[in-house]
Order: C-alpha cells, then sequence, then structure tokens
C-alpha cells in the first residue's frame, strides 16, 4: 500500500476570510449576506466542488487507462442542509449535508451500460466519493505555538 499525506493549512483572517495554504493557495469566505467580504466561496461550496474535480479527474485517470476515448464530462452536484443547526438554531439534526445529489453528463462513444460501468469505476476510485460515502478517522489536536 502506498500511503500519501496530504496536508493543507487555513489561517483566520479578518470577519469570516480564512486563508487556504495549498499547491495553490486561495480565500474561502462567506456571503455578505451572511456577514462575510464575498471574497470566495464558502466552506460548504468548496466541500461541495470537490466532488466534480474529482470525478472528472479520475474519469480522465479510468478512460486513458482504458483507452476509452472519453471527450469530456459535466457533474453537477446539489446537496441538502440544515443551516439552523450549523447556525446553532437546533439542537435536532446534524451539521453535515444530509443527501448530496450527483448528475453526471459523459461525452464518449459508449452505450448508457458502458458508461454506468465506467462511472461506477470513477466512483469506485475517487477519494472524495469514498470519504462521503465512508466515516474516515478525523483527529483534531490543539497546538499550542507558545514559548515556554
Amino acid at each position: 500500500m502506498a500511503v500519501s499525506t496530504m496536508k493543507v493549512a487555513g489561517n483566520m483572517k479578518e470577519g469570516f476570510e480564512t486563508e487556504i495554504e495549498c499547491s495553490h493557495n486561495f480565500i474561502i469566505d462567506q456571503p455578505k449576506a451572511m456577514g462575510g467580504q464575498d471574497l470566495g466561496p464558502n466552506p460548504m461550496e468548496i466541500f461541495l466542488s470537490s466532488i466534480p474535480a474529482c470525478i472528472c479527474a479520475i474519469g480522465r485517470i479510468v478512460s486513458n487507462q482504458k483507452r476509452l476515448g472519453v471527450k469530456g464530462m459535466s457533474v453537477k452536484v446539489e446537496g441538502d442542509i440544515d443551516k439552523d443547526f450549523l447556525l446553532g438554531k437546533t439542537k435536532e439534526g446534524r451539521a453535515g449535508y444530509t443527501e448530496i445529489r450527483v448528475f453526471v453528463d459523459i461525452d464518449a462513444d459508449m452505450t448508457d451500460e458502458e458508461k454506468g460501468a465506467f462511472l461506477q469505476e470513477v466512483e469506485r476510485r475517487c477519494p472524495i466519493a469514498d470519504n462521503i460515502a465512508n466515516a474516515s478517522v478525523v483527529k483534531t489536536e490543539i497546538v499550542c505555538d507558545c514559548m515556554a
């Protein structure tokens, strides 16, 4: 098993702005209506956007490996979330998406059955889909950068 450790970092800035440090730094924020500056997508959009990005990337890998000639893929995602729970207005429910729907249009010279088998292989190998379908261990630790 070849295990790699991926690393990203986030730094709280003014208001709801979070600067993400990774291979291509970017800003996550909240819309102005939610008290943010609207400098970037919100965390829920970032989470959902990782699904089509991963499906398209893994789709390209599978297509290339199997020489399937996939010309393109269009992936739309929508998710239902209880904002009252995440805002602390209720303790009933949960913070995460209760349902995520993924719609995939595959541009390839394949039958519907072949497209279904292709998409099944893509989903099986997509780390984002896997992390949503199967619980990953999340360990949170407090780090003290204090000088003793």
